[in-house]
């Protein structure tokens, strides 16, 4: 069996949609050997990740996505070719319109933000997002989601059959699981991080909810402030003007690190007391499932997959709400009895995250579509 895969967002700037196929396609390859295993375009070394960067140099790069516009022209056969030569081929973003016809099709379901939350992305998001699911989505042989809450929504809103659509929860990079004490020594230092914090990781955009955390934060007791900063690390997306103003305002006890390297992630995530992540909507969410992994308690949203991916291993709070976040924060930072008891069942829970679980029962995913 050949397939292929679409890793088009490695030539991007991307974060959770990079990280899945970067992870993920490592591990297939892993698993069914790189010949079995094709990235599309062109895209046999996947170099290193790096999320504000593409993985090959820039006209490397450039040559590869002018050829891919060319490919998603309407009737264009060009990707025809391709199928000539594969099993299966899998859409993993919006960037393929125009996939082959002559072989089996699959793709990737993450999320219905486009749809549950438009105002938190940017309208060409929303476009491109609702052609896929037109051209790709809804023609495809069989589909892949993230989390069954994924799969729920798909299926509600785009009238897609349930049968065609198999939860597979993604992997959580090994080097979050185990993290040296002297890794997590050296990014304190790297990053001037005297103090215990709180963490939050993800990009600073709409739908991350990141003004309704620096609230929560900031009514916290003077004394809790004082022994705890809040730390927030990842790069700027489309945020809007007042989200970047407090941030670049650097308010007393918190701290924006902007863009971290992943190379240094596992160590940053180790290192914090408590980690925050309050999102208005999430397919998976990553970050919770990382900081699990690591070891510390998390907060999360009660909301959209968040309750199915940290289960019983982390305080879940409304969102929308600085009083019930307010009160999550004081409750662990005030208890480190509750902190371990949470600490502890993250730790188990985080243990179904594994990209080799994950890579297995997606090969047995693409066996089942192209019947091979």
């Amino acid at each position: 069996m050949r397939v292929c895969i679409d890793a088009t967002p490695l030539l991007l700037r991307s974060a959770g949609v990079k990280n899945y196929l970067y992870y993920w396609i490592l591990h297939l390859r892993k698993l069914a050997g790189d010949r079995a295993i094709l990235a599309f375009p062109f895209l046999n070394d996947l170099g290193e990740l790096h999320h504000e960067q593409s993985v090959r140099g820039r006209w490397s790069t450039f040559a590869r996505l002018v050829w891919l516009q060319i490919a998603n022209l309407r009737g264009n056969p060009m990707l025809d070719l391709l199928g000539r030569r594969i099993d299966l081929f899998h859409a993993s973003s919006v960037q393929v319109q125009n996939p082959p016809r002559n072989t089996r099709l699959t793709a990737t379901l993450y999320d219905m933000t486009c749809w549950l939350v438009p105002e938190t992305h940017l309208p060409a998001n929303v476009i491109a997002s609702k052609r896929f699911a037109e051209r790709v989505v809804k023609r495809a042989d069989g589909l892949i989601a993230i989390s069954e809450n994924t799969r729920r929504d798909a299926v509600r809103i785009l009238g897609l059959a349930p049968e065609k659509i198999r939860v597979i929860y993604p992997g959580v990079a090994e080097a979050f699981f185990d993290t040296p004490p002297e890794a997590i020594r050296q990014v304190k230092q790297k990053y001037a991080l005297m103090r215990p914090y709180i963490l939050f990781v993800g990009t600073v955009e709409p739908r991350k909810n990141v003004d309704m955390l620096l609230d929560a934060y900031q009514q916290l007791a003077a004394s809790l402030r004082g022994a705890f900063e809040l730390v927030l690390a990842g790069p700027i997306g489309w945020a809007s003007r007042s989200t970047l103003e407090r941030l670049h305002a650097k308010p007393p006890g918190v701290r924006y690190l902007g863009y971290v390297p992943e190379r240094d992630l596992p160590a940053l995530t180790s290192g914090a007391t408590v980690f925050a992540y309050l999102p208005l909507y999430e397919g998976f969410g990553f970050p919770v499932a990382q900081a699990m992994a690591a070891g510390v308690p998390v907060i999360t949203s009660n909301l959209s997959s968040l309750p199915e991916i940290a289960g019983d291993a982390a305080l879940l709070v409304d969102p929308r709400s600085v009083q019930e976040t307010r009160a999550a924060l004081e409750r662990l930072l005030l208890s480190p009895s509750l902190r371990a008891e949470v600490r502890n069942n993250g730790a188990r829970r985080a243990g179904q995250y594994r990209w080799e679980g994950c890579a297995r029962a997606s090969l047995e995913f693409f066996e089942f579509v192209s019947g091979i």
